[in-house]
């Protein structure tokens, strides 16, 4: 039997209910973690697993507790950015085919998207051993070299204006564009689907992401203010043109540092 317009319209709000309290709890879960490891690692005269200067974050143990450290941290402060597109996924998804559940393939596409950004945690990872290595990380996982940590902020702050950030910027701002552009059927399509937007917005802001060791990895305002940052560019009006803005302030910024 086939709906009518008005059952599909009802329909598509419940999956929207269904699929926001589903990404809801996961950011809520990332989230509790994240603050946790910030909370336990900025203990005053505690020294735990997740301090920098402990000897469990040599070798393989330590890589695999900073590679999980970044990949929550991933989760819980760029998942909130892929709403709209996860949203609207699962409504194009219902749409489509109004007599099937559309939950798994919207659950594949934000697989993909976490996928991407769990191999930047590897990367990161491996980055941040290789700065402790070379003692160009303070315990707080700060950088405590100005040209270090002013060649981060210029090259993010330059980045901003680059065509990658432009091109990658656009794909993220524009959800239905994207998607239709994009599509894929079948649950293998949405998976497709997934690694690509992840691409798109680990290309927009991996290098923001390196912005953590100037302040220091585990500072949970520093957390806050790129969340934030990152929510403005991608979703608010003129979000495009505030990134023009906060990147000439980096730049800026690391001139001073650097002289």
């Amino acid at each position: 039997m086939r709906m009518t317009n008005g059952v599909v319209q009802t329909v598509v709000k419940r999956d929207r209910l269904i699929v926001l309290a589903g990404l809801a709890g996961i950011i809520f879960v990332a989230a509790i973690f994240t603050v946790n490891m910030a909370l336990e690692f900025n203990r005053p005269m505690d020294v735990t697993l997740m301090h920098p200067s402990h000897s469990t974050l040599t070798g393989a143990r330590g890589f695999l507790m900073l590679f999980t450290m970044w990949t929550v941290m991933q989760v819980a402060m760029m998942s909130p950015t892929a709403v709209p597109m996860i949203l609207m996924h699962g409504k194009i998804e219902r749409h489509r085919q109004p007599h099937t559940f559309p939950f798994f393939r919207v659950s594949l596409f934000f697989l993909g998207y976490v996928i991407l950004w769990a191999l930047f945690s590897l990367v990161f990872a491996f980055l941040q051993m290789g700065l402790q290595s070379a003692e160009l990380l303070t315990p707080a996982m700060a950088s405590k070299s100005s040209w270090l940590t002013g060649g981060i902020l210029i090259a993010a702050g330059l980045f901003q204006f680059s065509h990658l950030k432009q091109a990658c910027l656009k794909q993220c701002r524009s959800p239905v564009t994207y998607l239709m552009t994009e599509w894929r059927n079948g649950r293998s399509g949405a998976l497709f689907m997934g690694l690509k937007h992840g691409a798109h917005c680990v290309g927009c802001c991996w290098i923001i992401m390196a912005l953590l060791f100037v302040a220091g990895v585990m500072n949970l305002f520093w957390m806050a203010a790129i969340t934030a940052f990152v929510l403005i560019e991608k979703l608010a009006a003129r979000g495009d043109y505030f990134g023009r803005i906060v990147g000439i302030g980096l730049i800026i910024w690391g001139v001073l540092i650097m002289v």
